[in-house]
């Protein structure tokens, strides 16, 4: 699944999210009228976004009244694959490294890092 992922554009990105959002399959028509809100695309551009994820195995389309389209890739699924990538290819594998970079630029004020310190704490009683 994790080679289908890599394979994902940031256009089909955001047809994936609005399946994603709602849950369920979804006609075109609905993929349309959420994807109206934020991008100019037509409806032939939608179409074949849709097209090539299906190709790619990672929606289904399933034949109705009219072709509904269902994710067969999780967003944590597509998150955790994305997240790791940057940092195997950023950071040589290492979060740590990834966080001390969040900390030195100061793209983490003082809220995120203490919820940074709850999670880890959860974390760790979780592991004993």
């Amino acid at each position: 699944m994790t080679k289908l992922i890599s394979k994902i554009t940031d256009s089909e990105v955001e047809v994936l999210r609005v399946l994603w959002a709602v849950g369920e399959a979804l006609p075109m028509a609905e993929i349309r009228k959420t994807l109206l809100q934020t991008s100019k695309w037509e409806t032939s551009t939608i179409k074949t976004l849709l097209r090539r994820l299906c190709e790619k195995g990672v929606v289904k389309a399933k034949k109705k009244e009219v072709y509904y389209y269902q994710p067969l890739v999780t967003e944590k699924e597509y998150n955790d694959y994305t997240t790791q990538s940057l940092i195997d290819r950023l950071y040589s594998g290492s979060a740590k490294s990834l966080v001390a970079s969040l900390l030195g630029s100061k793209k983490l004020n003082q809220d995120d890092i203490e919820e940074l310190r709850d999670l880890f704490k959860v974390e760790g009683d979780s592991n004993e």
